[in-house]
């Protein structure tokens, strides 16, 4: 790549519903790190990785050797680390200072690893830049003042309150508007709004904010 990327794009081996419309969303400016067993969904789509990263304890050998033969970066690790392989492959991203960060698959299969890789959007470092965990249907990211969601009229949009209420909540854009409101870890109020214009803002005064953004399509599937 011979200039700077725009945006990183960490392509995880979670479930990915609609690859099509990840890769229709993708531009020539940004970075693609395979993180691991993410391989299989990049060789699916057929992209090449600009990195690969991880203790590649799930990714194919084969493929991994084929992208090795294309000169493309892999950065191992050792399986018995502290940390996952997607966080090692957030702070190569960080040290690249891209502000916009795309976690391709993160969710779906593990548990653990699902709901790890959701409390990884809460790392303090990250305060300041655009993370979001996408799959082609869904958008998950952490709102600590305020966001705006683009999508089309009767999105589910669901907002869960972590590490405690979050208070001073206004909407602008959803069905069911929020106004100086709080939100609650142990109540469920905010899940299943739904947007009633292309696009909404959601601001708070204090606290963090957990946005579940599902498209029409998915709402059909699920509902």
């Amino acid at each position: 790549m011979s200039q700077k990327p725009n945006r990183a794009v960490l392509f995880v081996n979670g479930d990915l519903p609609e690859p099509e419309k990840i890769r229709a969303q993708l531009t020539t400016d940004d970075l693609l790190i395979a993180v691991d067993g993410g391989m299989r969904h990049m060789a699916s789509l057929g992209l090449i990785p600009d990195l690969i990263i991880g203790d590649l304890d799930s990714a194919n050998p084969a493929l991994m050797q084929d992208y090795r033969t294309q000169g493309v970066e892999i950065r191992t690790f050792p399986v018995d680390k502290d940390e996952t392989d997607l966080e090692i492959a957030l702070d190569a991203s960080l040290d690249l200072g891209l502000e916009s960060i795309w976690v391709v698959a993160a969710l779906g299969g593990r548990m653990d690893q699902s709901l790890g890789n959701i409390f990884l959007l809460t790392r303090p470092d990250l305060a300041d830049y655009d993370v979001r965990l996408v799959d082609g249907v869904s958008e998950v990211f952490l709102i600590r003042t305020s966001a705006s969601i683009n999508g089309e009229v009767g999105d589910r949009v669901s907002l869960l309150p972590l590490s405690g209420p979050a208070d001073g909540i206004h909407t602008q854009g959803l069905q069911f508007p929020l106004e100086n409101e709080t939100l609650y870890p142990h109540k469920t109020r905010g899940i299943s709004n739904r947007l009633s214009s292309p696009s909404a803002t959601i601001s708070l005064q204090r606290g963090l904010l957990l946005c579940i953004h599902e498209t029409t399509q998915m709402n059909k599937r699920s509902g």
